[in-house]
């Protein structure tokens, strides 16, 4: 009888992981995770308050209460213009040799703005001091000859008088000191001709010094070094006509063109706002200040003049300009308009016009109704009663009862 010996496999059986074992490991596990957790919400609701937390910052203004406002009869458009704008030119045709005005200079009357090339101008003043210097010699040489003359005048006379000389001798004497008187009367007359060419040839030399009129302010550099410039438009485009514009910053007006059909709601001295279009929520206080006595007849305009009652920097030449004109008295019956605030103010939702107020640093939603726009204001005729802190700028993603920084 044959025996069969069976192999066996290996032993795994202490591989095996014990339960016990397996139980005491799950609580760490699980107090591992609920800790990772716990802190993944601290971090979010930290990130949350931060970014809540913030404070937006808004721009507020106080709304107008309406009762010494003016009533607007009228508005226009027009540009801010000088009184007095010059684009400086010189007096002579030359070249340019210097520069000294930039765009922004602020000049005063008789600055030096520029220089053209003076050799010629030299040259010509040097000759003219010359002749007159030559002139001046000849004068002392007649006066040395007409000296002499009438001293033979005088012998002459002498000796005609006891007989020893004849008158034709005495008038040749007599002669000859006329002859002389003449030319040196001539030699001065030369003399002050030289003169004269002497202030000539010097003007031609402070011509080629450009300087300015009137104090101002540079807005505009129209020639360069090298080019040549003529106060007339000789050599085609190789020629300027002006180096430099200056205008008086103290003569800037609004220019508005008014329909003829409404000119007569216009008079001189009549009260009116100016705002500008790169500063829409600043009012400028302005009054008529002529009305041009003439039209335009393909528009159908008349132009209006209107000076501003306080300038300011920020006031530039040519900008945009929108100005109402307003009654001379407020009305003096009662009116339904409880307060006035900017345009920009108002927000239109689904349920209509609405503002955003700043209370003890809050936010306020209000809804209100509009009446007339007067300007760049409207007429809030329920819903303010004037002296609320209205946001005019960073209105966006506001909500009610939100912190916010008020900016007035």
């Amino acid at each position: 009888m044959v025996t069969r010996q069976v192999s066996r496999g290996p032993d795994l059986s202490s591989l095996k992981i014990d339960d016990r074992s397996r139980r005491k490991r799950s609580p760490l596990r699980r107090v591992a995770i609920y800790a990772l957790f716990l802190l993944a919400m601290i971090v979010a609701v930290g990130v949350f308050l931060a970014i809540n937390g913030r404070r937006p910052a808004v721009d507020v203004v106080l709304a107008q209460a309406p009762e010494h406002q003016q009533a607007t009869l009228l508005n226009a458009s027009g540009y801010v213009t000088p009184r007095r704008r010059a684009t400086i030119a010189a007096k002579i045709t030359g070249q340019v040799t210097a520069v000294y005005a930039e765009e922004g200079m602020h000049v005063k009357a008789g600055q030096v703005l520029a220089r053209l090339d003076d050799a010629d101008a030299r040259v010509r003043l040097q000759s003219a001091r010359a002749d007159r210097d030559a002139s001046a010699a000849a004068i002392a040489d007649l006066e040395v000859n007409l000296a002499n003359a009438r001293r033979e005048l005088t012998r002459a006379q002498g000796l005609q008088a006891a007989g020893v000389r004849s008158v034709e001798s005495l008038d040749q004497a007599r002669t000859a000191v006329e002859s002389l008187q003449a030319r040196l009367a001539l030699a001065r007359k030369q003399v002050e001709a030289a003169d004269a060419q002497i202030r000539v040839a010097q003007q031609d030399l402070d011509n080629c010094t450009v300087r300015a009129p009137f104090e101002g302010l540079v807005v505009s550099k129209d020639a360069q070094v090298g080019e040549m410039v003529s106060p007339i438009s000789a050599g085609g485009g190789f020629t300027r006509t002006g180096i430099a514009t200056i205008v008086d910053m103290h003569s800037l007006e609004v220019e508005v063109d008014v329909n003829e059909s409404n000119i007569a709601l216009v008079k001189s001295g009549q009260t009116v706002v100016a705002t500008l279009d790169a500063y829409p929520d600043w009012n400028i206080p302005s009054r008529v200040r002529t009305i041009i006595p003439t039209a335009d007849r393909q528009k159908a305009t008349v132009k209006v003049r209107i000076s501003f009652l306080k300038l300011d920097p920020r006031i530039l030449p040519d900008m945009g300009v929108k100005v109402a004109f307003l009654e001379d008295r407020p009305k003096q019956q009662k009116s339904s308009v409880q307060a006035l605030i900017p345009n920009s103010a108002v927000r239109q939702e689904n349920d209509g016009p609405m503002v955003f107020l700043v209370r003890d640093g809050r936010v306020e939603k209000r809804s209100v109704s509009l009446g007339a726009k007067r300007g760049s204001d409207v007429e809030i005729l329920a819903g303010l009663t004037g002296g609320e802190r209205v946001v005019v700028r960073g209105q966006e993603n506001l909500h009610p009862g939100q912190t916010v920084e008020a900016r007035q």
